[in-house]
């Protein structure tokens, strides 16, 4: 039976990506994993290593674990300089490449910011001229989705709030190629307040009246450890943020995210604090 609700981390590959990745998935109970392929916080795009890869495919394949990539969290095609529009392209292009290579089904990056006031009347323009080509490229040769994640809040974020996603889609055409990446820490930072009862259910509902039902096609569960608000993307163990136990429990059983993966990207030694997250989260699907 296909597992519904599939839960896992993001997961280490330091050390080679079968090498690392594929015992830290086995001791953390993981169904699904998400990896980055470049630094987190550099621009540099190495080739990855083909032995490692054909290791890893295998090693998933074996498993039946949906894979995907975190682009570097210094991708912002809403930039005002230029040179970080170029970079931020060639890196979404650079894990396009290597999600296909490792078999991964899609690349999560951040919506990006228009950084200052003068240059928000053009960010959303820039959007539709740089992420385009890359949409038509990525469907054109059957490269993985890439999936757009709402940011914290603050610093003129071209889309924090899920409605915000509304305006960020017709920016590209609504282009089938682009899914959603729904952040709950992210999405209480920006102000949806998931920890009222009722909360995490209503936010997701107007996510899905905003992008329609099939756009969301990844989680990232994390707690946090900011107020309802804050615009600070700080996560915590799941119960033991502000958000608490009960949001999540909304969350693993809200008819939108049957069958979504869920990956969580929380604060950990090794595995046993992700083992901890997802075998939690497990309990409450």
């Amino acid at each position: 039976m296909l597992l519904d609700r599939r839960v896992g981390s993001h997961t280490k590959t330091s050390g080679g990506l079968a090498k690392a990745a594929l015992p830290y998935v086995d001791a953390a109970g993981s169904e699904t994993l998400q990896v980055y392929v470049s630094n987190s916080r550099g621009w540099a795009l190495p080739p990855g290593d083909p032995q490692q890869d054909a290791l890893f495919r295998e090693g998933i394949g074996e498993r039946g674990l949906p894979a995907y990539i975190h682009a570097s969290l210094l991708v912002n095609l809403g930039s005002p300089t230029e040179l970080t529009v170029e970079r931020s392209i060639a890196t979404l292009a650079h894990s396009l490449e290597r999600g296909r290579a490792i078999g991964a089904t899609a690349v999560v990056f951040h919506a990006g910011s228009s950084v200052d006031a003068e240059h928000e009347a053009k960010a959303m323009h820039q959007l539709h001229e740089a992420l385009l080509p890359l949409l038509d490229d990525a469907a054109a040769r059957g490269l993985p989705k890439l999936l757009v994640e709402p940011s914290a809040g603050g610093g003129r974020s071209l889309a924090s709030k899920v409605q915000d996603l509304g305006p960020y889609l017709a920016a590209v055409e609504h282009h089938p190629w682009l899914g959603v990446c729904f952040d709950t820490c992210h999405a209480w930072a920006a102000g949806h307040d998931l920890a009222t009862p009722g909360g995490m259910t209503a936010t997701l509902d107007a996510l899905i009246e905003t992008v329609g039902p099939d756009r969301l096609m990844l989680i990232h569960a994390n707690d946090s450890k900011d107020d309802c608000g804050s615009t600070r993307d700080r996560h915590e163990t799941i119960g033991q943020g502000r958000i608490g136990t009960a949001a999540f429990a909304e969350l693993m059983t809200h008819p939108t995210t049957a069958g979504i993966p869920v990956i969580v990207e929380t604060p950990t030694v090794e595995h046993e604090g992700h083992a901890a997250d997802i075998a939690l989260l497990k309990s409450l699907r």
